[in-house]
Protein backbone atom coordinates (compact mmCIF):
# COMPACT_ATOMS: atom_id res chain seq x y z
CA UNK A 1 0.00 0.00 0.00
CA UNK A 2 2.93 2.64 0.47
CA UNK A 3 4.53 1.67 -2.69
CA UNK A 4 1.23 2.78 -4.41
CA UNK A 5 0.82 5.85 -2.12
CA UNK A 6 4.53 7.13 -2.60
CA UNK A 7 3.52 6.38 -6.90
CA UNK A 8 0.60 8.71 -6.37
CA UNK A 9 2.29 11.42 -4.83
CA UNK A 10 5.10 11.08 -7.00
CA UNK A 11 2.51 11.36 -9.82
CA UNK A 12 0.87 14.54 -8.33
CA UNK A 13 3.81 16.20 -8.25
CA UNK A 14 5.16 15.47 -11.71
CA UNK A 15 1.78 16.96 -12.62
CA UNK A 16 2.34 20.03 -10.46
CA UNK A 17 5.65 20.90 -12.07
CA UNK A 18 4.13 20.78 -15.25
CA UNK A 19 1.20 22.23 -14.78
CA UNK A 20 2.46 25.36 -12.30
CA UNK A 21 6.26 25.56 -13.83
CA UNK A 22 5.17 26.71 -17.35
CA UNK A 23 2.91 29.91 -15.26
CA UNK A 24 6.05 30.52 -12.93
CA UNK A 25 8.31 30.98 -15.80
CA UNK A 26 6.15 32.42 -18.02
CA UNK A 27 7.73 32.57 -21.77
CA UNK A 28 11.06 31.63 -20.41
CA UNK A 29 12.82 28.29 -21.02
CA UNK A 30 14.94 26.19 -18.94
CA UNK A 31 18.38 25.64 -19.36
CA UNK A 32 18.97 22.55 -21.43
CA UNK A 33 20.31 20.68 -18.52
CA UNK A 34 17.65 21.47 -16.12
CA UNK A 35 14.95 20.42 -18.90
CA UNK A 36 17.03 16.57 -19.12
CA UNK A 37 16.65 16.27 -15.37
CA UNK A 38 13.00 17.02 -15.21
CA UNK A 39 12.41 14.72 -18.05
CA UNK A 40 14.49 11.92 -16.26
CA UNK A 41 13.46 12.16 -13.02
CA UNK A 42 9.72 10.47 -13.36
CA UNK A 43 11.30 7.07 -15.55
CA UNK A 44 14.44 6.85 -13.11
CA UNK A 45 11.97 7.00 -9.82
CA UNK A 46 9.49 4.58 -11.68
CA UNK A 47 12.28 1.90 -12.62
CA UNK A 48 13.07 2.23 -8.85
CA UNK A 49 9.62 1.79 -7.58
CA UNK A 50 9.34 -1.27 -10.30
CA UNK A 51 12.84 -2.91 -9.13
CA UNK A 52 11.98 -2.71 -5.88
CA UNK A 53 8.20 -4.37 -6.28
CA UNK A 54 9.59 -6.99 -8.19
CA UNK A 55 12.92 -8.14 -5.95
CA UNK A 56 10.84 -7.71 -2.93
CA UNK A 57 11.95 -6.97 0.67
CA UNK A 58 15.81 -8.35 1.30
CA UNK A 59 15.27 -10.04 -2.14
CA UNK A 60 13.76 -13.44 -0.75
CA UNK A 61 10.73 -13.24 -2.82
CA UNK A 62 12.72 -13.40 -6.31
CA UNK A 63 10.69 -14.53 -9.39
CA UNK A 64 13.46 -15.03 -12.37
CA UNK A 65 10.77 -15.34 -14.93
CA UNK A 66 9.46 -11.95 -13.76
CA UNK A 67 12.55 -10.13 -14.13
CA UNK A 68 13.32 -12.20 -18.07
CA UNK A 69 10.08 -10.39 -18.83
CA UNK A 70 10.89 -7.25 -17.45
CA UNK A 71 14.07 -7.64 -19.22
CA UNK A 72 12.09 -7.74 -22.77
CA UNK A 73 10.58 -4.72 -22.28
CA UNK A 74 14.15 -2.00 -22.35
CA UNK A 75 15.23 -4.36 -25.19
CA UNK A 76 12.37 -3.84 -27.36
CA UNK A 77 11.81 -0.74 -26.67
CA UNK A 78 15.36 0.06 -27.71
CA UNK A 79 14.90 -1.85 -30.97
CA UNK A 80 11.64 0.65 -31.32
CA UNK A 81 9.40 -1.33 -30.69
CA UNK A 82 5.96 0.25 -29.62
CA UNK A 83 4.79 0.17 -25.81
CA UNK A 84 1.97 -2.30 -26.71
CA UNK A 85 3.83 -4.56 -28.21
CA UNK A 86 7.07 -4.68 -25.94
CA UNK A 87 3.93 -5.34 -22.31
CA UNK A 88 2.54 -7.68 -24.63
CA UNK A 89 5.82 -9.55 -25.33
CA UNK A 90 6.90 -9.39 -21.38
CA UNK A 91 3.58 -10.49 -20.76
CA UNK A 92 4.12 -13.75 -23.09
CA UNK A 93 7.88 -14.08 -22.05
CA UNK A 94 6.69 -14.64 -18.06
CA UNK A 95 3.85 -16.89 -19.43
CA UNK A 96 5.40 -19.17 -20.99
CA UNK A 97 8.54 -19.07 -18.97
CA UNK A 98 6.24 -20.17 -15.95
CA UNK A 99 4.78 -23.00 -17.79
CA UNK A 100 8.40 -23.99 -18.94
CA UNK A 101 9.83 -24.10 -15.70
Amino acid sequence: MTLWLTIAAVAALSFACKAFGPALFGGRTLPPRAQSVIALSTPALLAGFIVVAVLGPGWTALDPTMIAGLVVVPLLLWRRAPLPVALVAAVAVTAALRIWV
